[in-house]
């Protein structure tokens, strides 16, 4: 019976890690394909926008600089991931609380997530422009070398701006990075794992 417990704990938490990533990877397929660069809507009010932009780098639009830079931060992405693959299984086998092994299962889901926009879009898509929408499968091939990929976000929540009598912030937004879902994964789970799971790291 413990056995038969374990493989369905098994199955549910790649089925979460897949599952996150389809639904990642649906939202950028769209938004690549149906908006241009610069693009933005409002979905709730002017609080919450999809706003289509695209970043050489790492969460929250951050990047390495150079050609250099990107392949390694790339590199970066597919060690990560694969020691994350080896830390979730590790958790499971080990009877680690279920509400860790499902955060790191997040943060898994979100290196995915982005890692498929850096390996394969460039080999996938044309590229997006301010004036053209990207096109899935061109025929004159794609716009960047395996791992050269850009990472598309679209989430925006510009809340407010800093008063303006605040030094070096002032008249700033609160929150002004575009991120998406995958970045969204890590986010929660890093601040899931801290706030309720803390016990388990000491």
């Amino acid at each position: 019976m413990e056995k038969s417990r374990t493989q369905v704990k098994s199955w549910l938490i790649w089925a979460i890690v897949i599952g996150l990533v389809i639904i990642d990877q649906v939202v950028k397929i769209s938004v690549k394909t149906t908006m241009t660069l610069g693009e933005s809507h409002n979905v709730l009010g002017t609080w919450f926008r999809w706003c289509f932009v695209e970043n050489e780098g790492a969460a929250f639009g951050m990047a390495l600089g150079g050609e250099y830079g990107k392949l390694i931060l790339s590199l970066f992405r597919v060690v990560a991931i694969g020691a994350l693959v080896w830390f979730v299984g590790h958790l499971r086998r080990s009877s680690a609380p279920g509400g860790v092994v499902i955060g790191f299962a997040l943060i898994l889901a979100g290196a995915i997530g982005n890692m498929v926009d850096s390996a394969f879009y460039g080999l996938i898509f044309s590229e997006s422009t301010f004036t053209s929408v990207a096109q899935l499968l061109p025929e004159g091939g794609g716009y960047a070398p395996f791992l050269y990929g850009k990472v598309v976000d679209m989430l925006y929540f510009p809340l407010f701006h800093w008063p303006e009598w605040l030094p070096l912030i002032g008249g700033d937004l609160f929150f002004a990075p575009v991120f998406n879902f995958a970045d969204s994964y890590i986010t929660i789970a890093v601040f899931y794992l801290i706030i309720f799971q803390w016990k388990f790291f000491k």
